[in-house]
């Protein structure tokens, strides 16, 4: 078939290898510019390896990016990681329309940071899903769903990477050859059961050493690696990212110690006091310095954080 690729980074990158080991023939790909001093887009530079004409527009309401769409002549439009607003009259062009991927299980977690989102919640599962673009924001008619179990210890990387990256570039080859072979089925999203979080800011973002340690440590994995969850100690500003849960059960030392209460220290790792456990923090970052072991941040064993 032939195709336009409408993405960025890794996962545009993932997308338009896919197509073209396949043989699909990719006439063009579209990629948001650059600010100034950051590193080439992954998927503009393989783009530009094999041949294949880039676009890259600030807007896509504007005429011009409907025009370099039409002159292509393509069969489908492939959305692979899209943050842009993308209109109908874009959206429209291809033979067979487009196609975007979501990693959710849509109609849940709508937005920019559904994994995060997931995992924050304490889901115990997730997915991804192949709809069609429709002005709503993650609105429109479902082609397909893939289920993602999330383990009690993913993260944030580890359940993109590792589960929903693989498995959504695998359903973009499985639902195009659906759609433009006429035996796919689309299926609205149901509205009741929608839910829409914006990005994880600094404010979600804080942690609450006084909630229970599950709450603490799914908010801890589900903002690892991006933008790492975070408490204070002494006026500074401590990330954590890697780190471990330890119940009250199996973990002595933070019996009747205080929410936020550093309880152990060794050389590679704090334990701080929540309700019901503690967190061992194995990897953090003090203020704006790089990441490091929890046990070389300075902590000493009864500081309390989180003032």
């Amino acid at each position: 078939m032939r195709i336009a690729i409408i993405g960025q980074q890794a996962f545009g990158k993932a997308a338009l290898d896919a197509f073209l080991a396949r043989g699909d023939e990719v006439a063009g790909v579209f990629v948001a510019p650059e600010p100034p001093g950051v590193r080439p887009d992954p998927l503009r530079v393989a783009a530009e390896a094999n041949g294949i004409p880039v676009f890259q527009f600030d807007s896509y309401t504007v005429p011009e990016p409907a025009t370099a769409l039409r002159s292509l002549g393509v069969d489908i439009g492939i959305m692979a990681f899209v943050t842009e607003f993308v209109p109908q009259s874009f959206c429209r062009i291809p033979q067979h329309g487009m196609i975007q991927f979501h990693p959710s299980l849509l109609p849940e977690h709508r937005g920019a940071a559904s994994l995060s989102w997931a995992i924050i919640s304490g889901r115990k599962e997730t997915g991804l899903t192949i709809f069609r673009p429709v002005d709503g924001w993650d609105e429109g008619p479902v082609v397909l769903q893939k289920r993602v179990e999330i383990a009690p210890d993913d993260t944030l990387g580890s359940l993109y990477f590792d589960k929903i990256f693989p498995a959504g570039i695998a359903a973009l080859l499985q639902a195009a050859d659906a759609v433009v072979g006429g035996t796919a089925t689309e299926t609205p999203q149901d509205e009741t059961m929608a839910s829409y979080e914006g990005k994880v800011e600094v404010a979600e973002s804080r942690i609450n050493w006084a909630s229970h340690v599950d709450l603490v440590y799914d908010l801890i994995r589900g903002c690892n690696p991006s933008p790492g969850a975070w408490t204070m100690w002494g006026g500074r500003r401590l990330q954590i990212f890697d780190a471990r849960k330890r119940t009250a059960r199996n973990f002595a030392a933070v019996r009747g110690k205080k929410p936020g209460q550093v309880v152990t220290v060794t050389p590679e790792s704090v334990s701080v006091m929540a309700q019901g456990g503690a967190i061992e923090v194995l990897r953090c970052r003090l203020d704006d310095g790089s990441k490091i072991a929890g046990g070389a941040a300075g902590l000493t064993s009864g500081v309390i954080l989180g003032a």
